[in-house]
């Protein structure tokens, strides 16, 4: 039999038809190709198993895993420690990275040596990533792994370490290590090894550091770097007495701590910082810090007065360190106001007692409001040793404070007695204020182009404080720190 097919155009077939076509046939044999190609290279394709099987011996499923953690905030000194040590292992060392992973949460050297059927939708050999991450002020950086296995050694020095940074994602705060070497003991030693490097290496070592934005949620706060700032003495005007009991326990210590320690003498110490809003404490702070170069420092303000304990953690670790808690009546007021205990302030008080009294760590504490204060705190030997009062400026104080104010504004001083005798009991911070004002008055009584040179009268600085001072003014004088009737607060601490 003869069968004739005739050209024309290819017929369409309706949208219902599932009749089979030759076309599909076409399809489906490239689609079991693409199938059995796949396949037969996955067989081809390294696994961990095998990896770790090929670098350790067939015994590695036998083998012991030893396991290290560090918090989030030092994922950049692990990294600087496995660096020295990918450094000195050289050509001897392999990174590996992972792919896979994203959503499998938590895994380990034991899951990477399981069935190989995991290979295709779990952790996989791959890319190898990294992040970026601050290692100073200043906006240095250091190229940090985010996950890897990495092969150390050859002969009997052999070992397979497969690190774990921080992912939130997989709800993981902390960067974790697990490492498992041909000789057991090995991997121990270099766990040890790696954790005194972190040490060594770490990069808040010296630095002004915060606890900044949250990386992991609320409860995981990233450690910030800060710019160390630079003062001088006549920066800080304070009574001279005031200023000499300050330094002396601060940086008088720290500056002879090695011949205190050798006649006996404890460095660990509290100082408490107390007075009204805007009489220095802070720029106070400020330049005790400027004097404490080399000394690490830990801020704890507002929101992030929660991580008093790691803030501990890092001063223990990295001493000589200082401490700065402000506004700790936030987190130290009596308990019977809140009728129950403040988890915040015994953990404060306990970090305070636990160090030992030869540790090189000083807690500089500020409050607005010395009499809300825990006795516990304020009073008992070992954890606050002295409370330095920082007053309202007397007249003097006041006029320093208008002769550093001024920078280089041109102010006429012909009247400065009248104001020093008109603004008794008034903080720093009205002073400040007065001479900024006083500038926008002369600015406003006097309208001349932007080059031309800015003049304070003594008529414009009068107007100014007349207008502080008038009574629609009181809550700006009141935010500014001003009291008509302040209370000496001493009693609160004989």
């Amino acid at each position: 039999m003869s069968m004739s097919f005739s050209a024309g155009p290819p017929v369409a077939q309706p949208a219902d038809d599932r009749s089979p076509q030759l076309s599909d046939v076409g399809r489906y044999g490239r689609y079991v190709l693409q199938r059995f190609v796949s396949k037969a290279r996955t067989v081809d394709q390294p696994t961990f198993r095998s990896v770790l099987t090929d670098h350790l011996g067939p015994e590695v499923h036998e083998l012991p895993v030893i396991v290290e953690q560090w918090r989030a905030y030092e994922h950049v000194n692990v990294q600087g420690a496995l660096d020295v040590v990918l450094d000195e292992y050289g050509d001897r060392a392999r990174i590996i990275g992972v792919a896979g992973h994203r959503h499998h949460g938590s895994f380990g050297i034991a899951d990477l040596l399981g069935d190989d059927r995991w290979m295709m939708h779990g952790p996989r050999p791959g890319n190898v990533t990294r992040i970026s991450l601050p290692s100073g002020p200043g906006g240095e950086t250091r190229e940090c792994l985010r996950v890897a296995l990495l092969l150390l050694g050859d002969g009997d020095d052999r070992m397979a370490v497969l690190f774990r940074g921080p992912d939130p994602e997989a709800d993981s705060r902390e960067v974790t290590l697990e490492i498992v070497a041909h000789q057991p003991d090995r991997a121990e030693s270099l766990g040890r090894r790696l954790r005194d490097l972190a040490l060594e290496h770490n990069v808040y070592r010296g630095q002004v550091v915060s606890f900044g934005g949250s990386m992991f949620g609320e409860r995981g706060s990233l450690l910030r770097f800060r710019e160390r700032p630079t003062m001088a003495r006549e920066d800080l005007i304070l009574p001279t007495e005031t200023f000499d009991d300050l330094r002396r326990q601060v940086v008088g210590v720290a500056r002879n701590s090695a011949r205190l320690r050798a006649a006996g003498q404890h460095l660990k110490r509290g100082i408490l910082l107390y007075g009204p809003p805007g009489v220095g404490k802070t720029h106070s702070v400020r330049y005790l810090i400027s004097e404490l170069v080399g000394t690490t420092v830990v801020e704890l303000t507002g929101e992030t007065l929660h991580g008093i304990s790691e803030a501990c953690s890092v001063a223990r670790s990295l001493q000589p360190a200082m401490i700065v808690v402000e506004d700790v009546d936030l987190i130290a007021e009596e308990r019977s106001r809140y009728g129950g205990a403040t988890p915040l302030l015994f953990t404060l008080l306990n970090e305070m007692d636990g160090l030992d009294e030869d540790a090189d760590v000083v807690f500089l504490l500020t409050t607005n409001r010395a009499d809300l204060l825990e006795p516990a705190l304020a009073s008992r030997p070992g954890r606050v040793d002295q409370a330095v009062h920082i007053e309202v400026p007397d007249r003097t104080s006041r006029r320093r404070l208008i002769e550093l104010y001024r920078g280089s504004l041109d102010l006429d001083l012909s009247g400065i007695d009248s104001v020093l005798d008109r603004t008794d009991g008034v903080t720093a911070s009205f002073l400040k204020e007065l001479l900024r004002r006083s500038a926008v008055v002369a600015a406003d009584r006097d309208e001349q182009p932007d080059n031309h040179p800015l003049v304070v009268t003594a008529a414009d600085l009068d107007l100014a404080l007349d207008d502080l001072l008038d009574t629609r003014n009181q809550m700006t004088r009141a935010v500014l720190g001003f009291r008509s009737d302040l209370k000496d607060v001493d009693e609160d601490f004989d």
